[in-house]
């Protein structure tokens, strides 16, 4: 079992009758023909692979977390090696197990076994995780998954007119005890998610910004964007409602790329300081810009303590300097002051 994370441009994207879908979590399931002892070539999947594919992928699916608490797509790869009995539910245990191992905070764990029924006239025997060869000879193949609080899913295959409902009840029951069996097999190797994902695993900040600033974000042309994933190395995705998914390797390049992308988004506060960059000096000040596209008034009487005669004095072109904003007019012009801080 593998367990792969990805950022939201790894989702798989799907178009079917219903419409444009992304799914964030897949799960395939791989049957080579060596693990049954045969010889045979590797095609595309094939009606087995798709049907325990998808009975796995969906055992496991109430359990994986939402978007806003885990941003990141989900792969799991099951490559059977060897089959004598039910592989779907070895899927779905080493799922549970893989997905933990990787740091992916899902609620429970899953386990999975298949039940088989052997009946002759009024007499029947129910079978718990049964082999190949009682799957073949008997009369039924059920397959039942879930967690220490219910189940997850369940498929049924049978080969008589139908069951009652006292075998089903039985068979229910039988199942129940042999998931909490080898829950308990499973919480001995690993009973929690790891607190921290794969140093290999890209580091995923997401952030919610306000809808009116996605295009500063992005920049003309895309151009803001770019820049940020140049100089960061991180990606960048922007959802329509304003959400925000930084993905970098590294913690460094990601809260890089956040406080750029905070700095566009951030709105000047009257009180707070920051350090600016002079941009222009004009004969009554200078223009420091405090955030990306944003400029304020630095009047030469905020300079210094003591009088001023030029500006060229104290400041030139492309000094760093601290400020305090002082004042914000009606019409969003900002007003500076240095001499507040010496």
């Amino acid at each position: 079992m593998v367990t792969t994370l990805g950022t939201a441009q790894d989702e798989q994207r799907i178009d079917d009758l219903e419409g444009e879908s992304w799914k964030n979590y897949m799960l395939h399931y791989n049957f080579p023909p060596f693990s049954v002892g045969e010889v045979g070539f590797f095609r595309g999947p094939g009606r087995r692979e798709i049907g325990h594919g998808a009975l796995a992928e969906r055992a496991i699916k109430p359990v994986i977390p939402e978007d806003d608490l885990f941003p990141y797509t989900i792969r799991v790869v099951s490559d059977i090696l060897e089959s004598n009995g039910s592989s779907s539910m070895a899927t779905v245990c080493g799922g549970s197990l893989a997905l933990m191992d990787a740091g992916v905070p899902i609620s429970r764990a899953v386990a999975g076994v298949a039940m088989g029924l052997i009946m002759e006239g009024d007499s029947y025997a129910i079978l718990t995780d049964i082999s190949g060869i009682e799957d073949h000879l008997g009369d039924m193949d059920f397959k039942v998954t879930g967690t220490r609080t219910g189940i997850t899913a369940f498929q049924m295959d049978v080969k008589i007119p139908g069951i009652t409902r006292e075998v089903m009840k039985q068979a229910l029951e039988q199942a129940r005890r042999a998931r909490m069996k080898i829950l308990d097999f499973m919480d001995g190797t690993i009973s929690a998610p790891r607190s921290e994902i794969s140093p290999y695993a890209p580091k995923i900040i997401q952030i919610k910004i306000p809808i009116d600033k996605i295009r500063e974000v992005i920049g003309p042309g895309g151009k803001m964007i770019r820049h940020i994933q140049d100089e960061t190395g991180a990606k960048i995705d922007i959802d329509d409602d304003g959400t925000v998914q930084i993905a970098a390797v590294d913690k460094e390049a990601g809260d890089k790329a956040l406080e750029m992308i905070n700095a566009i988004t951030e709105e000047p506060e009257v009180g707070k300081v920051y350090k600016g960059i002079v941009k222009s000096i004009v004969p009554f000040g200078a223009f420091v810009q405090i955030l990306p596209g944003r400029d304020g008034l630095l009047h030469i009487s905020e300079l210094e303590r003591r009088r001023v005669q030029r500006v060229e004095d104290v400041l030139k072109l492309g000094d760093e300097v601290n400020v305090k904003i002082i004042g914000i007019d009606r019409e969003g012009k900002i007003r500076l002051s240095r001499k507040v801080l010496l």
